[in-house]
């Protein structure tokens, strides 16, 4: 069984260090287990990107998709932040590094903004509890001063739709996110 703890800084937000069994072969590890995730569904798709160092791919939020995301090649510094505006953790900000040698994975619930910094040239694989919603696609500014969010990269390259998204203080209450609001 792996260690799964509880983010301190978010509520709901898992970490999963799994258990690695290795020989003289290599490695092997189970990296998800749907019973490891009480308040979450069935995974029903799994999505992979490579990106060049020096990327930063947004926050952006789901009001009804949950994520799992894990880096099997190179390291990546993720940033959360809780949009959700019945938690206790709201306003709270979290920043962690996923690697391949830690090989960590975290479950971020709907309504927790997220985004990731590439640290080094990497692959990260997230599975997803919804297909693919536009409507469900929501940014938050990664550089808003309200997430205070250290991205660890110095000169960001951002994608246009990154560089548009509204400050938190400017998304409409309907677009801010509650929590236990699921499809």
């Amino acid at each position: 069984m792996p260690n799964i703890t509880e983010a301190e800084a978010i509520k709901d937000v898992l970490i999963v260090e799994p258990d690695r069994h290795g020989d003289e072969r290599g490695v092997f590890m189970e990296t998800y287990r749907r019973s490891w995730f009480p308040l979450g569904r069935e995974m029903v798709q799994a999505n992979r990107a490579d990106r060049a160092a020096g990327a930063v791919v947004g926050l952006h939020y789901h009001l009804h998709q949950a994520d799992y995301w894990t880096v099997p090649r190179g390291r990546a510094r993720v940033v959360l932040h809780d949009l959700r505006s019945a938690s206790p953790t709201d306003g709270a900000t979290l920043s962690l590094e996923l690697d391949e040698a830690n090989a960590f994975g975290v479950w971020i619930p709907p309504g927790v903004a997220h985004g990731f910094a590439t640290l080094t040239d990497l692959t990260i694989t997230y599975m997803v509890d919804s297909y693919y919603n536009s409507d469900d696609e929501l940014g938050l500014a990664w550089d808003d001063p309200e997430v205070a969010a250290d991205w660890g990269v110095t000169k960001p390259v951002l994608s246009k739709r990154d560089q548009a998204n509204p400050r938190r203080g400017a998304i409409p209450p309907e677009l801010r996110p509650h929590i236990g609001l699921r499809r």
